[in-house]
């Protein structure tokens, strides 16, 4: 299973829709947020109309209109949006709980692959359907608070908002590679590991 690129522009948008309501901006425009996120324009109204459609988020139109989210953000599960935009969780269809696909082997109940891809599933399923918008937009705003960073959408859309952020804590391995502490889990569990 991969994230598409609409899968992770829609759910940057949501988070983005979640941290606006928490700063107190109950509408952001399109434009707003591609150019918060640096995300096509065009593409990213073909998302949220997508997400619209979907019940995930609602629209008002005019000067003043944007976008916010239709319902509670501890009430939308990111595996939601991710089923949505890009299917079935499943690396094969034959473990699939939403697409279910009859494989090629020729003993699927004794298949060690089909075994193994389904625990893959439940995996990913599992972390995905554990986590709601809610819990990402809080360990964003706790990360950037704690970094000193301006929160978006802070202020009004005439003085858009910058991301000056101060240096992270060094990350093992490459550049922009993440420190194992540096997940969701860990920053609402604490000292949680896999």
């Amino acid at each position: 299973m991969k994230v598409s690129k609409k899968g992770e522009y829609a759910l940057r948008a949501l988070i983005d829709l979640g941290v606006a309501a928490e700063v107190g901006r109950p509408l952001i425009q399109v434009s707003e947020l591609a150019e918060s996120e640096r995300i096509p324009s065009k593409f990213l109204e073909q998302i949220m109309q997508l997400l619209k459609e979907a019940g995930f988020v609602e629209s008002r139109r005019g000067k003043y209109g944007g976008y916010r989210l239709a319902r509670p953000a501890q009430k939308v599960t990111i595996g939601q949006v991710v089923r949505l935009i890009d299917g079935p969780l499943a690396p094969i269809g034959c473990v699939s709980q939403t697409a279910y696909e009859k494989c090629s082997c020729p003993d699927e109940t004794h298949c060690g692959l089909r075994m193994l891809m389904l625990d893959v599933r439940n995996a990913i399923a599992s972390i995905l359907d554990r986590y709601s918008l809610a819990d990402v937009v809080e360990v964003t705003l706790r990360k950037m608070r704690r970094d000193g960073v301006e929160l978006p959408f802070a202020q009004p859309r005439r003085q858009p908002a910058r991301r000056t952020a101060r240096p992270a804590r060094p990350a093992a391995g490459a550049p922009g590679r993440l420190h194992p502490v540096e997940g969701l889990i860990d920053n609402l569990l604490g000292d949680y590991a896999i």
